[in-house]
């Protein structure tokens, strides 16, 4: 009894820091077979409070800037069963070795508009200039997005239109991993990746009500050699929206909807000039999307979009099923005639069946002086809705490549590459 009476003795006083640091190192070994050869940072050893209401930025730049720091595999750790709330943050490298953020709780945007000030309301959690980063741990990122939806001037048009926060962005990072989230009513877009290189991003989990305005899936820009595969989007636009300067891009086996589909673009706006190169999006299926597979150009842009195949999708009652125009417009006034235009060349829509609510299944409205060239669609099925009627292609400038199997609709009559 005496030898049990010192043990406990010495159990109690073992400070409670070690308790907590003991913690989190058991606590990680969930997020992978060699955490126990990383070195482990969480948040609570940082004073997070991790209930939902006080202020946890700066134990999170506290426990990023030492894992950072780290000459050895660092993980940062948000605990499980705990909610974190953060304002802004920006999570910079380069960082001495590889760095995880394994999230197994919640983090949480304030609720508070006024903590974003005008110079900077586009952000939330920035990662920037890390090499060898993965996100993870089958926790959940909530943007609070309905604090910020009624005011949006596509909810209430008396409003002047105003950015909102991205609830996660990844600027100028090199081999980047993204899996296992939850990522759920951000302000804006859920997931930016701008100006990257080797990205994979998998098992991801995006909802939003079909209603929130602006709220993208997953945004890729100036990116290349980027994966995404076995995601689920909900959100009130774009489950994906791949923009200027992405090359080498492949999508498999998501499944998007609500939303406005996969859109590639918008590219070209204000005169500017976009590249686009090397697009797969494979095995997808949309349900009740506003769009299914789709290119999207303004007048007046310069540049490309080129080699981009949309194969093996399945979808049911989406409302344009294949689209290119190169005629969008997205602005408060009118978009004038213009002479240039992104090019869109080779562009194959291969094995694709669904419904539709609208009569035309496919359309291509393209640019009378810059004309879409090289479209070729094989095995496409797209019936209406319950069979009311038969769908229709429409075409403007539209020069056809190839037609392989059955198509249906038939493409509506058109010039093929080449022709005059």
């Amino acid at each position: 009894m005496a030898s049990s009476g010192k043990l406990m003795k010495l159990v109690f006083m073992v400070p409670l820091p070690a308790l907590l640091f003991v913690s989190a190192i058991l606590e990680a070994a969930g997020a992978g077979n060699d955490s126990l050869s990383q070195s482990v940072f969480s948040l609570d050893r940082y004073g997070a409070r991790g209930d939902g209401r006080h202020d946890d930025t700066h134990a999170l730049e506290m426990a990023w800037k030492a894992a950072c720091a780290s000459p050895r595999p660092a993980v940062v750790l948000v605990p499980d069963g705990r909610r974190y709330l953060l304002k802004l943050v920006t999570l910079h490298g380069p960082c001495k070795s590889s760095i995880t953020l394994t999230v197994k709780g919640t983090l949480l945007a304030s609720p508070n508009r006024a903590d974003w000030s005008d110079n900077d309301r586009r952000h939330w959690i920035v990662f920037r200039s890390v090499n060898k980063l993965t996100v993870n741990g089958g926790g959940a990122i909530d943007g609070h997005g309905e604090k910020w939806w009624p005011h949006s001037c596509k909810i209430n048009k008396a409003l002047p239109c105003k950015e909102a926060p991205t609830a996660l962005s990844f600027h100028y990072c090199t081999n980047l991993r993204v899996e296992g989230l939850k990522i759920v009513n951000s302000q804006q877009i859920h997931m930016s990746v701008e100006d990257c290189t080797n990205v994979q991003l998998a098992r991801l989990s995006i909802t939003a009500p079909g209603t929130s305005p602006n709220t993208d899936g997953i945004h890729i820009t100036r990116s290349k050699d980027v994966r995404v595969t076995n995601c689920k989007i909900k959100t009130g636009d774009d489950c994906m929206s791949i923009e200027n300067g992405t090359h080498n891009l492949h999508v498999s086996k998501v499944v998007c909807g609500p939303g406005h589909g996969i859109s590639i673009g918008s590219l070209g706006d204000d005169n500017s000039r976009a590249e686009v190169s090397g697009i797969t999006i494979d095995s997808v299926q949309l349900n009740g999307t506003t769009n299914g597979a789709r290119i999207k150009t303004y007048q007046g842009g310069s540049g490309y979009a080129k080699d981009i195949t949309f194969q093996n999708m399945i979808m049911y009652n989406v409302k344009n099923p294949i689209i290119i125009d190169q005629n969008y417009c997205d602005k408060a006034k009118p978009c004038g005639e213009q002479k240039s235009a992104v090019q869109v060349s080779n562009v194959v829509f291969r094995n694709i069946r669904g419904t539709t609510i609208t009569k035309d299944a496919i359309k291509m409205n393209c640019s009378k002086n810059v004309p879409c060239q090289g479209i070729t669609l094989q095995n496409i099925n797209l019936k209406m809705q319950g069979d009311k009627g038969n769908t229709e292609s429409t075409c403007q400038n539209a020069k056809w490549e190839k037609k392989f199997g059955t198509v249906h609709p038939q493409p509506c009559t058109a010039t093929k590459s080449g022709d005059n």
